[in-house]
């Protein structure tokens, strides 16, 4: 049997009698099987948007902190912040960014994910973030003692944690590693560190489709199947990702971009994700996606034909990459995941 037949969509999950996610701003944000899906707004991270790593660079705080503000009122649950930049001073950036937050109630009033690969960055955010936040990440990729030191502290400033499915010999990229790495990091962080299971988040990795390596064809579908596993079989733990990964194929060609960000995200809420780093200004709604064009990009992400990436590329030749306008709605979040409620 081929993966995308084993591909059920049929994600049942267990709350095994365990206290709820529950994450604050100035208002409170508990993560129920109700809310479907918790979208983090991506613009004020500077490795991902160039506008925001403009304003950063260049001491335009008012304005970039405009940029959160449109990401609150554009439907953002919670703001991602990262200031990883070899110009930046990365410390003193994430610092002056959250404290001006904090002045800002309008902002403020939603959590914050506190977001870099340098532990100093992170450390300094949980300094400055006010209620309950959220740090991306922490792995065992530097080993297990530095895994522990990391989870010790982020339980004692009280907030939740990323963890990626990453160890000492590098990323998980397949389903059995992911399940593998996954599995590890809970145990060490439920048996050994106390972590509270409701407050893990595993990313266990967004990778491209459609690259034209046969080995990515599967990308998708080993993210759904290890989705769907740790829900089932890691007690209280949410699962989130960076969607915009997985359609770099097609940077240029916003279109079919955004049809692949909705259909990825409309089976991967399915199989369990429940939180993930989007732009929700930008998604089309599922319903509206044009078939055919939905036809080629699910033919993709579940790996339903051999020359699904091939048909894939010619089709997007005759779709008018637009960029589509950011409009303060969650119209996207009510029609797309219908299918939980």
């Amino acid at each position: 049997m081929s993966l995308h037949e084993d591909y059920k969509g049929k994600y049942e999950y267990k709350w095994f009698d365990l206290p709820y996610l529950k994450l604050s701003g100035l208002e409170p944000l508990t993560i129920t099987p109700e809310l479907n899906f918790v979208n983090v707004g991506e613009r004020t991270n500077v490795t991902g948007s160039r506008k925001f790593l403009r304003l950063i660079k260049t001491g335009e705080f008012e304005e970039a902190l405009q940029v959160a503000r449109d990401q609150v009122e554009g439907g953002a649950q919670i703001i991602d912040v990262n200031m990883d930049e070899g110009m930046l001073d990365g410390v003193e950036a994430m610092k002056t960014f959250l404290n001006l937050i904090a002045s800002e109630p309008d902002i403020s009033r939603v959590p914050i994910m506190i977001d870099s690969s340098k532990w100093e960055i992170i450390e300094e955010g949980l300094k400055c973030v006010q209620g309950k936040c959220i740090v991306n990440s922490i792995s065992l990729k530097g080993g297990e003692e530095e895994f522990i030191r990391q989870a010790k502290l982020i339980k004692k400033y009280g907030a939740a944690t990323i963890v990626m499915a990453f160890d000492e010999e590098g990323q998980a990229d397949s389903y059995e590693k992911r399940i593998q790495m996954c599995e590890r990091s809970y145990r060490v962080l439920v048996d050994k560190v106390d972590f509270p299971p409701q407050d893990i988040i595993f990313d266990p990795n967004i990778f491209p489709v459609a690259t034209g390596i046969e080995e990515h064809n599967n990308n998708a579908m080993d993210f759904f199947r290890a989705t769907r596993w740790i829900r089932e079989n890691l007690p209280g733990a949410h699962v989130s990702g960076g969607v915009s990964n997985v359609s770099f194929s097609f940077r240029g060609n916003n279109t079919v971009r955004e049809a692949m960000h909705s259909a990825f995200l409309y089976h991967a809420i399915k199989e369990g994700m429940d939180m993930g780093i989007v732009n929700p200004a930008m998604l089309e709604v599922y319903d509206d996606i044009p078939k055919d064009l939905l036809e080629h990009v699910e033919d993709v992400l579940l790996n339903r034909r051999d020359d699904a990436t091939e048909r894939l590329l010619d089709f997007a030749e005759s779709v008018v990459g637009s960029v589509k306008k950011e409009e303060k709605t969650l119209e996207w979040r009510t029609k797309s995941i219908q299918y939980r409620l």
